[in-house]
């Protein structure tokens, strides 16, 4: 049986792991060739070569989406080298100190909304003429849990989730006539380094985050990349504008 997105090509940011890493791989698993990329050059690579290892087509191209020429050349490498761009995963985001938005500092909030936010307008602002003029395409951006409730001490860290969302539902009503759909996914408290190492800040930021984990654990990186992948299937032909929560229900809204 053919894969879920057998023969497209697929882009993945911020994928030299966590949640990236495992959507690139699971981009390959079910068909795709995929452009990995990341600031993380080594890590970038080594995902680039994981695929490689299970007989998929992948290639590392480093990025970093707070720089709108830098992703404009991503994008134009990606549809160079493929002669198209089927699916993206806008996933590449930061998770600076954070604390009391009163004690926020400047850099943090600049540096948060820079790679969060203004990363997705870089990498949607580029995607989706190509795909526009090929006749479609898909793209999911990774917000968070955090993009639809408060997130107390990460104020600017939730202000960029929001964003996303807003970014999200704006690009996909005005595509919906162009064959390029856009989607989102929420995670919830997700096993990635990141997270580790935001968890390793303070036992009180780490009970918290256990707690926030209703089925009593972690999610896996790997359960949320099924859904990014599906989203970028046709299978998911009449989904748009959609911000899809994946956190077992921790939320429930």
């Amino acid at each position: 049986m053919a894969g879920l997105v057998d023969g497209k090509i697929a882009l993945v940011t911020g994928a030299a792991s966590g949640i990236g890493r495992a959507a690139a791989l699971a981009f390959a698993r079910e068909g795709a060739r995929v452009v990995v990329s990341d600031v993380d050059r080594e890590g970038g690579e080594a995902a680039a070569e994981a695929i490689r290892k299970e007989g998929g087509e992948s290639v590392f191209l480093a990025c970093d989406v707070s720089s709108d020429a830098e992703v404009g050349t991503l994008v134009r490498t990606t549809v160079e080298r493929f002669g198209r761009l089927d699916c993206a995963l806008n996933n590449a985001g930061v998770a600076t100190q954070g604390g009391l938005l009163h004690q926020i500092t400047l850099e943090e909030w600049e540096r948060t909304l820079a790679v969060n936010l203004t990363g997705v307008f870089h990498c949607l602002r580029h995607e989706i003429p190509v795909m526009v003029e090929q006749g479609g395409g898909a793209i999911v951006n990774t917000s968070s849990g955090a993009g639809v409730v408060a997130a107390p001490m990460l104020a600017h860290y939730a202000a960029t989730k929001h964003g996303v969302l807003g970014l999200t539902k704006t690009a996909a009503q005005e595509n919906a006539r162009s064959g390029v759909r856009v989607n989102a996914i929420l995670p919830g408290v997700v096993d990635t380094p990141m997270l580790r190492r935001h968890m390793a800040k303070s036992p009180v930021i780490e009970q918290g985050i256990q707690a926030a984990a209703i089925r009593g654990t972690l999610g896996r990186p790997e359960e949320v990349a099924e859904a990014a992948v599906w989203l970028c299937s046709d299978r998911a032909s009449l989904v748009s504008g959609t911000s899809l929560i994946l956190d077992a229900g921790a939320i429930g809204r």
